[in-house]
C-alpha cells in the first residue's frame, strides 16, 4: 500500500471494493440457504440485526484492512477504525436486513471508500441476483462489467422514483404523508427496502428517481457514486422531516423530484 502522500490508485480500490463486496455477499447467501440464527433488534423492534450481520461486517473488516491496513473504516454494525491515510471505508455489510430476515431477495452488501472530498470509489453487490454495480471518480459506473446510464426521463410525471422508510413510528408517520402527497404527480412508488439497490437501480436505469430521509453514511455512500458516474445526479440535504433528505434521479427529473420532496 502507499504512503499518505501518494496519490490513490482509484482502479485498485474499485476492485478491492468489487472483491470487498462479493466476497461478504457470498457469506450471506450461505446464510440465507442455510438458515437465519442469533437474531435481535438495533434501535428498535423493526430494525433487526443477525449473526449474518455481524459475520458479514467482520469479514469485510477482514479483507479491507488486509489490503489496507491504514485506512480508516465506518461501518453500520459497529466497526470503527480511524485511519491513517487520509481514506476511510464506509460499509453496510447488510443493507436490507429485514429483507433477508425474511427471505425476500431485496438486501445487498455496499462498499465504498472516500476521502475529505466524498467517494473515491465503491461497489453494491446484490448476491439474489448476482449483479454487481461498481464506479470509481470520473471512471464511470458498470453492472456485472457493463457502462451503465441513468434515463433519460425528462417528465415527472412519467417516472417511477422508489423511498424507503425509518424505523421509529413518528417517522413512518410523516414519510407515509408525504408518500401521499408525491404519488399524485408521478408515474407510482416502488418501496423496496434497501437503500443501496434503490440507488443502484437509479444508475443503471431501472429507476427514474429515488429520495429518502434519515438514511446514514452507509445506506448511500456507494450508491450515490453509481447515480452520479451513471451521469445522474445526487444530493444529501437538510429536509422537512427534521433529518437528512436522500434524493439521487436521472437529470431530467431530479430539480421536480426534490421540490416535491422538499
Amino acid at each position: 500500500m502507499g504512503s499518505v502522500h501518494e496519490a490513490p490508485d482509484l482502479s485498485a480500490l474499485r476492485l478491492l471494493a468489487e472483491h470487498a463486496a462479493t466476497e461478504t455477499g457470498h457469506l450471506l447467501r450461505t446464510h440465507a440457504d442455510r438458515g437465519l440464527r442469533g437474531l435481535d433488534t438495533k434501535s428498535t423492534a423493526t430494525d433487526m440485526v443477525s449473526d449474518a450481520d455481524r459475520e458479514a461486517e467482520e469479514l469485510l473488516q477482514a479483507i479491507l484492512l488486509g489490503a489496507r491496513p491504514l485506512d480508516g473504516i465506518l461501518g453500520e454494525e459497529g466497526a470503527g477504525v480511524a485511519g491513517e491515510t487520509g481514506l476511510r471505508w464506509v460499509v453496510d455489510p447488510l443493507d436490507g436486513t429485514t429483507n433477508f430476515v425474511f427471505g425476500y431477495p431485496q438486501w445487498a452488501v455496499s462498499v465504498a471508500v472516500e476521502d475529505d472530498q466524498g467517494a473515491l470509489a465503491g461497489a453494491i453487490y446484490d448476491p439474489s441476483r448476482d449483479e454487481l454495480f461498481s464506479a470509481h471518480r470520473t471512471g464511470g459506473a458498470t453492472l456485472n462489467g457493463q457502462r451503465i446510464h441513468v434515463r433519460a426521463t425528462t417528465e415527472i410525471g412519467q417516472a417511477l422514483v422508489a423511498t424507503g422508510f425509518g424505523y421509529s413510528s413518528k417517522r413512518r408517520a410523516a414519510q407515509a404523508a408525504q408518500v401521499a402527497s408525491v404519488i399524485t404527480e408521478i408515474r407510482d412508488i416502488r418501496r423496496g427496502g434497501a437503500a443501496a439497490i434503490d440507488l443502484a437501480w437509479v444508475a443503471c436505469g431501472r429507476l427514474d428517481g429515488y429520495w429518502e430521509s434519515g438514511l446514514n453514511a452507509w445506506d448511500w455512500a456507494a450508491g450515490s457514486l453509481l447515480v452520479v458516474e451513471a451521469g445522474g445526479r445526487w444530493a444529501c440535504t437538510p429536509g422537512p422531516l427534521d433529518a437528512d433528505q436522500a434524493v439521487a434521479a436521472c437529470p431530467g427529473v431530479f430539480d421536480h423530484l426534490s421540490a416535491l420532496v422538499a
